[in-house]
């Protein structure tokens, strides 16, 4: 059975050890568990794993086939990719759309290497669930390898995530909260539970995002 799977996942591409798709997913979960089956129960025969293994790998490859020569039938099976930043802000309708939440954005941009999404041109969620990212030239990582390390950029924390404080990073790096309320009320909110995101710098400079309900448009 090692073999049999070893030898299927081959046969079905490098794509299945590499970022899968949903459906691909899907495939992989179900080849492990039919091959569980006749090794955990002696009493099951070999054979009642391997047909329908075959049987998931040949259905595989026919789907792929047909993803290749369809775009709409790609777009069915597999999704299209969402713009979840647009010029520095951020799509609240797309998030909403592949309940990807603000947490999941900015832990995937750190990731990246980015910390402030003021930094970014455009930031797209691929159907695979990898975050791609568009700096505007000015951020783009052979620049920052060139900036001395005066002129570094200051570090920005989260400090109002879906209309929620956060407390611990306000305390982290000391963020003034009456800076932090103007900043606010200049991009036209009244409270906290206004802000879609905001975040800090240590040199005091605030970015603050509203909710679509009132923000639209800002």
């Amino acid at each position: 059975m090692y073999i049999v799977v070893i030898l299927s996942m081959r046969i079905m591409g490098k794509r299945q050890i590499g970022q899968m798709q949903p459906h691909e997913v899907v495939v992989a979960l179900m080849i492990a568990d039919l091959a569980a089956m006749p090794m955990e129960d002696n009493s099951v025969p070999i054979l009642n794993g391997i047909v329908p293994i075959l049987a998931l790998v040949l259905s595989q490859i026919a789907l792929s086939f047909a993803i290749l020569k369809s775009i709409k039938f790609r777009g069915f099976i597999c999704g299209k990719s969402k713009i979840v930043i647009r010029q520095g802000k951020i799509d609240e309708k797309s998030l909403r759309d592949e309940m990807y939440t603000i947490d999941d954005l900015t832990e995937a941009l750190r990731i990246k290497g980015y910390n402030d999404i003021q930094e970014i041109n455009q930031a797209r969620l691929e159907t695979n669930g990898e975050l791609s990212v568009i700096p505007y030239g000015f951020a783009a990582p052979a620049e920052r390898c060139d900036v001395g390390s005066q002129n570094e950029e200051p570090l920005r924390v989260d400090v109002i995530i879906s209309g929620t404080l956060m407390e611990d990073n306000i305390g982290a790096i000391s963020v003034d909260v009456n800076g932090l309320e103007k900043a606010i009320k200049k991009a036209g909110g009244h409270s906290v539970r206004d802000v879609l995101y905001a975040s800090a710098g240590m040199d005091g400079s605030f970015f603050v995002q509203l909710k679509s309900k009132r923000g639209a448009g800002k």
